[in-house]
């Protein structure tokens, strides 16, 4: 049994009433409507619609409402191969002179050990359900572990320190949408039923790594044996699904647009979309700092949640685009 790893431990404390908040990114008119190029979906796979079996009837945590499994049918949707750059958000910034909530806040949540000693010498607080997640001043998505770091090895890597909101925003500006909770699992699963990865049940299968997780005893030591301490570039690993989507499971925690509701009846759905309202938004598909003991939660069926305006530097995100 995975133990509890603080994956929904960085919420902000003070976190806005959500339920009725306005979309920050309601200031944001789509990509094409700016005189800037329509959005290309060549670097999106196109999601085949069909049925499904979404969850699971044999769940490892069962706290998080991974079952019961239930049938989900979909219409065709294009979900982005990767997983959003630093080169893709600092594109958005710059066009929109977007200010994540991050750098609003003044801080963001880091893994302790990423953070300099110069910067961990400031630090007075942790969490107390994870002592392993330090907020630090200034870490933002331009400086993933505090002011003393930046992203110039690392534009192609997944953006993090970006809360719901913000994506949401990026997406608007991109002309495309967060995908759900739903359309975001059924692409994991890629047409494998009641597999716990995209490509299988197994994790290295031929000694293979298809992911960027945690090997070793979290959080002490990570043996990197699939060449990351922390996270990966956006096109690192093969494909794990036939139709060439990467790092669905593992690298960064992806937003999905759902509310977070663990409560499921095994009532076949069609494009379901979540609760109406909640508090905390589902992220789905798992992080580098995941392991099978502390937080066998990349897998497809796993799931987990923050509420929209948090931030930590395993957590980013992908859009999808209605097939019209």
């Amino acid at each position: 049994m995975a133990k509890k790893c603080g994956c929904a431990a960085t919420n902000r404390v003070n976190s806005k009433e959500n339920k009725n908040m306005q979309n920050p990114s309601d200031k944001y008119r789509p990509i094409e409507t700016v005189g800037h190029r329509q959005t290309h979906v060549e670097n999106m796979v196109k999601v085949e619609g069909g049925k499904f079996a979404m969850g699971t009837n044999k769940p490892i945590l069962v706290a998080d409402g991974e079952g019961p499994a239930r049938t989900i049918k979909l219409k065709p949707f294009y979900l982005d191969r990767h997983e959003v750059s630093n080169a893709d958000f600092d594109s958005f910034v710059k066009d929109t002179g977007h200010t994540t909530e991050a750098e609003t806040f003044g801080d963001s949540f880091v893994l302790e050990n990423l953070i300099s000693k110069k910067e961990l010498e400031k630090i007075q607080q942790a969490v107390a359900a994870a002592p392993w997640w330090l907020p630090v001043k200034k870490a933002d998505w331009r400086h993933p572990e505090g002011p003393d770091s930046n992203i110039e090895n690392r534009h192609d890597h997944p953006v993090i320190h970006v809360s719901w909101n913000d994506a949401v925003a990026y997406c608007k500006w991109a002309n495309k949408r967060l995908p759900t909770e739903a359309e975001w699992e059924y692409a994991c699963r890629g047409n494998l039923q009641d597999r716990l990865y995209p490509w299988g049940n197994k994790e290295t299968p031929k000694d293979v790594h298809y992911m960027n997780v945690w090997q070793g005893k979290f959080p002490e030591k990570n043996k990197k044996l699939d060449g990351y301490l922390a996270t990966a570039p956006v096109t690192e690993f093969p494909a794990q699904t036939k139709n060439g989507l990467k790092n669905m499971v593992g690298n960064v925690w992806e937003w999905t647009a759902d509310w977070w509701d663990i409560n499921h009846t095994p009532t076949e759905k069609i494009n379901p979309t979540g609760p109406p309202t909640g508090t905390d938004k589902v992220k789905k598909g798992g992080s580098y700092m995941c392991t099978k003991e502390f937080c066998y939660r990349y897998r497809c069926a796993a799931r987990s949640q923050n509420t929209p305006d948090s931030s930590a530097g395993n957590l980013g995100f992908r859009c999808a685009k209605d097939f019209n």
